[in-house]
């Protein structure tokens, strides 16, 4: 693929990104988002529930954050790559608030339709755990597994792993679909708007 073509894609996809969070964020709460948040509710589903909570425990955000300052002190420590350590650190945490900004400004009510399975404190868009998640295991994706196949499977099982997350906040009941879509596009063209700007930042030292 050439510098031209690669710079329309990047274009392309920010653009869309952005389309599907401004999407969610003006249509959340409809029918077709009612619809699907009772067809996913596990309430009634113990199993599911059960796995549900499981899920949502790997994007709390505050564990995500800690998560997040661990492996950049491993990083500059181990590594001895004090810049791939700083950016890591700036993407996770600036993204986080980020998300908390909007949840403050659009101030969207939680799902009251069923029975909170976990307990919630903020409003509801975007779904911090989808946001979290996915700035977290994509950035690291990126940021800490050299170019190649290792690559691509990494980045798959990070973009996986967010969606099973963001899909358990509908299974608990205290997000709509739309909360998790809109999280889920944030965090991604946040990672891809940080990363191609700090590009210089997160390029792997070379092997000695």
């Amino acid at each position: 693929m050439d510098r031209a073509t690669g710079r329309l894609l990047y274009g392309l996809a920010l653009v869309v990104l952005a389309s599907i969070w401004l999407t969610m964020f003006l249509f959340g709460g409809d029918a077709v988002d009612r619809r699907i948040y009772e067809l996913l509710y596990a309430g009634h589903r113990p199993v599911l529930a059960t796995i549900a909570h499981g899920l949502t425990m790997l994007g709390e955000p505050t564990v995500l954050i800690a998560a997040g300052l661990a492996v950049a002190l491993w990083v500059w420590w181990r590594r001895h790559h004090p810049h791939l350590a700083i950016a890591i650190t700036l993407v996770i945490l600036v993204g986080r608030g980020l998300s908390e900004v909007q949840k403050y400004w659009i101030a969207r009510a939680r799902p009251e339709l069923e029975t909170h399975l976990v307990v919630v404190k903020t409003s509801s868009f975007p779904s911090g755990h989808a946001t979290s998640s996915m700035i977290f295991y994509l950035t690291l994706a990126l940021a800490l597994v050299p170019e190649g196949p290792w690559r691509r499977r990494a980045v798959a099982t990070a973009v996986v792993l967010s969606l099973l997350i963001g899909l358990s906040r509908v299974m608990l009941g205290v997000h709509w679909p739309s909360d998790v879509i809109g999280g889920w596009s944030f965090g991604l063209l946040w990672v891809l708007l940080t990363l191609r700007r700090a590009e210089k930042l997160l390029v792997r030292p070379a092997t000695r």
